[in-house]
């Protein structure tokens, strides 16, 4: 499988905090990673400098071999990256099925195949019945199915994920998993932040932990967990206990 996106000595400081530290990855088609790390080791401030959300201070982030370093979130969606937040980012006070619409405004086709496809993704994460309930009256769990589903509005290469699981229901946090899993075998590539270590080490055939800004060890989820300095990180006697960042 082609390496879809590729991070290269990717560095991002504010003021004198280096909260990203010379970042070296590799995501192809078919990944399925999870990104771990202690409270402040630079996870969020990754996933926003592979979106666009942020540009980095130095280092190159390539897309299908185009350099998008300093571009914007937009550049990155037409490129095939979406992303999804802790805090699920929903338009309350437009419905389930205007919110999937808002990432296909200005795409070429029709209105009713479009309409279509919100639809059947609504229905993908059981929210068919919810399609014209304004979005402020989901619950959280349910606002979470919802941006992960307009993630996937556009056909995107790559999701980039932000504590998915963090309080939901469980059987809503067992669908997303499901869903996931699903889209992964169907192409769609995942990176996963998340302090769901148990949810992460079932789904995700690779680990990435990270302290500090940067990455301290990569591999199976059972080499991650069990690496010596991802312990230490955990437990706060390793260099990651003596700086936070974001």
């Amino acid at each position: 499988m082609s390496v879809i996106l590729q991070a290269k000595n990717l560095t991002k400081q504010f003021g004198g905090v280096v909260a990203v530290d010379s970042l070296e990855l590799e995501l192809d088609g078919d990944s399925l990673v999870g990104l771990i790390g202690p409270n402040g080791s630079g996870k969020t401030t990754t996933l926003n400098l592979l979106n666009g959300a942020l540009a980095p201070s130095s280092g190159s982030i390539s897309v299908h071999n185009r350099n998008l370093a300093g571009k914007s979130s937009s550049s990155f969606v037409r490129a095939g990256v979406t992303r999804t937040f802790q805090h699920p980012r929903v338009f309350s006070t437009l419905t389930a099925v205007e919110n999937l619409l808002v990432p296909v405004l200005h795409q070429r086709g029709s209105k009713r195949s479009w309409s279509t496809k919100a639809e059947s993704l609504l229905a993908f994460v059981g929210l068919a019945e919810h399609r014209d309930t304004p979005a402020s009256e989901l619950s959280g769990g349910q606002q979470k199915l919802l941006e992960f589903v307009r993630a996937l509005m556009t056909d995107p290469g790559i999701i980039l994920m932000d504590e998915p699981f963090a309080g939901i229901h469980p059987s809503v946090k067992e669908l997303l998993r499901e869903r996931i899993a699903q889209k992964n075998a169907e192409g769609t590539a995942f990176l996963i932040v998340s302090h769901e270590i148990p949810d992460l080490t079932r789904m995700c055939s690779q680990i990435i932990c990270m302290a500090e800004g940067r990455i301290i060890a990569h591999g199976t989820p059972e080499t991650v967990i069990t690496d010596p300095a991802v312990v230490e990180a955990y437990l706060g006697r390793g260099p990651a206990s003596r700086g936070k960042r974001g």
